[in-house]
């Protein structure tokens, strides 16, 4: 078999495991390698493989596996195929790749060294189109719609590599823009992670550790604005002096609650402010 049956014939566990997904792998190898992926009759994963432009089985083999990973709920697996993806569309948006545009990829992950190759072939065959990139977009948005953070990691990092080749201080491309924009509209990140993004100071994993504002809240990161809002109004109700005061409670007890209602407001504060409100 040819590259792509290697890369889904041998790792195919990586999205479905053990045994069936060897299998489910190897056969998908084989219809990329035999040119027959995009033949598939409707219903099969070929189908899922709707861009424009001419065949290609490679990228369809590739997004198959990216949809694969994300139905059975492999986030991490989509997340890495989403990245080498991304990245290899991004670069190729405006024109030739260059070798800045790589040594910004490796920058930004560092990937095993015995991985490299395979990434290597991967990162190739995924920049032989870029019209199919909001596809990936789209599954990384709704995998991570609960947990953004790396998905704004992610926008910070595609930002790095967009300049990689530009004179310091060079506006990105009009393609570069567009092709940020989009991705940014697919993640369902807020005007603030674009803006922190944009500025190179994406919101890290260090940040994590701060309290999440969802959590004080007690609310899904799916959740509507008004539905954030009652769920806010209804916590300060809870908290209100007014309503402490016909508490029996310690000078300490009524210090927490003070702090508590604190936590609200300013969580409340902060999904405004990520939200552009």
């Amino acid at each position: 078999m040819a590259v792509w049956g290697k890369l889904f014939g041998g790792a195919a566990g990586f999205v479905a495991g053990g045994p069936v997904g060897a299998a489910m792998g190897f056969a998908l190898g084989h219809l990329a390698d035999t040119k027959r992926l995009l033949d598939a009759p409707t219903g099969t994963w070929g189908t899922h493989f709707k861009t424009k432009g001419s065949p290609d089985p490679d990228n369809a083999a590739m997004f198959t596996a990216a949809k694969m990973a994300s139905l059975l709920g492999k986030n991490d697996q989509l997340f890495g195929l989403g990245v080498i993806a991304l990245s290899a569309k991004l670069a190729k948006i405006d024109g030739v790749v260059n070798k800045e545009e790589i040594q910004a990829f490796r920058t930004c992950y560092q990937f095993p060294q015995e991985n490299l190759p395979e990434i290597g072939k991967i990162f190739d065959r995924a920049r032989n189109r870029t019209d199919d990139f909001e596809m990936y977009a789209q599954e990384l948005g709704q995998a991570y719609k609960n947990n953004l953070a790396p998905l704004e990691g992610l926008l910070g990092s595609l930002f790095y590599l967009a300049r990689a080749d530009l004179p310091k201080g060079a506006p990105l491309t009009p393609q570069e823009l567009d092709y940020l924009q989009r991705v940014h509209k697919a993640f369902g990140l807020s005007q603030a992670a674009w803006e922190r993004a944009e500025s190179g100071r994406p919101r890290s994993a260090a940040s994590e550790a701060i309290p999440d504002a969802y959590r004080i809240l007690g609310v899904a990161r799916s959740a509507t604005i008004e539905e954030i809002r009652i769920r806010w109004r209804v916590l300060v109700r809870e908290y209100h002096p007014d309503i402490l005061a016909q508490r029996s409670m310690s000078d300490q007890q009524r210090l927490q609650a003070q702090e508590r209602v604190a936590k609200i407001n300013a969580a409340w504060d902060q999904i405004k402010r990520d939200r552009g409100l």
